[in-house]
């Protein structure tokens, strides 16, 4: 049973003769009798008597007619809603990323999308690039950000098969120093500088902290960590009540704020937008996806 054929039968049933159907279809009479008779083979029976006074609905015509228009408006009412969706007047965005992207990099720019697209809702995860990572291929995120490079689950190695990564914000991470550590005074530090001094770092397994103990590591020190956190935030209050010092992006620091670059081998990393490349992302990704292709940053600058 075909959607035209529906649409057909109902216009019949309106104007009651095939002529004045044909016109108001842009059909040929023929054309219309043809989609008819395939309509009435399709449900087996004859939905049409064909009398001096025009067309009369029989018994079976007169059952399939509210079962018609109730399809077909449904079918309106569902165009209706796709239509929406691809001009934002609806739908959601479910995004993921370390906190560095949910805490400062996202939000001015769903703050600006959203003013554009206020019927769009959001959902915003925060958590480890791997996971980020696992929740857009399982479809439980549609965008994700995470810092690279990423390996796709079970796999040793970095490879996109159905994640589609690209490169979006190049950061460092600078080191904060509690005030009454010899180490403010300085503009810069050498990695030896870190031996004994107590360090709050994010917690283990994360990419940051993964990036942070391949570097010390490399240094031959052997770090003083008395402290381990998830939050930004957390790090940097840690950092202000004297407790140690902590490594935190350059994006993370307020105009007030001095992190320490290395002299040499800075921490740097790239972030990157990924989500599934054999999938049709939703139009509110998609155009959040664009929003953030407009605002790539470079290289960081000198401290």
């Amino acid at each position: 049973m075909e959607l035209s054929h529906l649409r057909t039968f109902l216009v019949l049933a309106d104007e009651k003769h095939m002529t004045r159907a044909a016109g108001r279809l842009h059909l040929t009479q023929p054309a219309v009798s043809a989609q008819l008779a395939r309509l009435e083979e399709s449900v087996g029976q004859k939905l049409f008597d064909r009398t001096s006074a025009g067309l009369v609905l029989t018994q079976a015509g007169q059952t399939l007619l509210p079962y018609a228009q109730e399809s077909l408006s449904r079918l309106e009412d569902a165009r209706s809603a796709l239509d929406q969706l691809s001009g934002l007047q609806r739908g959601a965005l479910s995004i993921g990323g370390g906190a560095t992207a949910t805490t400062f990099l996202l939000p001015p720019l769903l703050a600006r999308f959203h003013e554009a697209n206020p019927a769009i809702r959001f959902f915003v995860r925060e958590q480890p690039s791997q996971s980020v990572v696992e929740d857009v291929l399982s479809g439980a995120l549609d965008l994700g950000v995470v810092t690279l490079p990423i390996k796709q689950p079970g796999s040793n190695n970095t490879a996109p098969g159905r994640l589609h990564l690209e490169q979006w914000i190049d950061d460092e991470l600078r080191l904060l120093i509690p005030p009454r550590f010899e180490l403010s005074r300085q503009r810069t530090f050498a990695w030896e500088d870190l031996a004994g001094v107590p360090l709050v770092l994010f917690e283990a397994g994360s990419a940051v902290r993964n990036l942070i103990d391949a570097r010390i590591f490399e240094a031959g020190i052997d770090p003083d960590i008395v402290m381990e956190l998830r939050s930004i935030e957390s790090l940097k209050q840690m950092v202000a009540q004297g407790i140690g010092a902590a490594f935190v992006s350059q994006h993370a620091l307020s105009g007030t704020e001095r992190g320490l670059r290395a002299r040499a081998h800075p921490l740097k990393r790239t972030l990157a937008m990924c989500y599934r490349s054999d999938r049709t992302l939703p139009a509110a990704a998609r155009a959040f996806l664009a929003t953030m292709r407009s605002t790539r940053v470079g290289q960081p600058g000198p401290g």
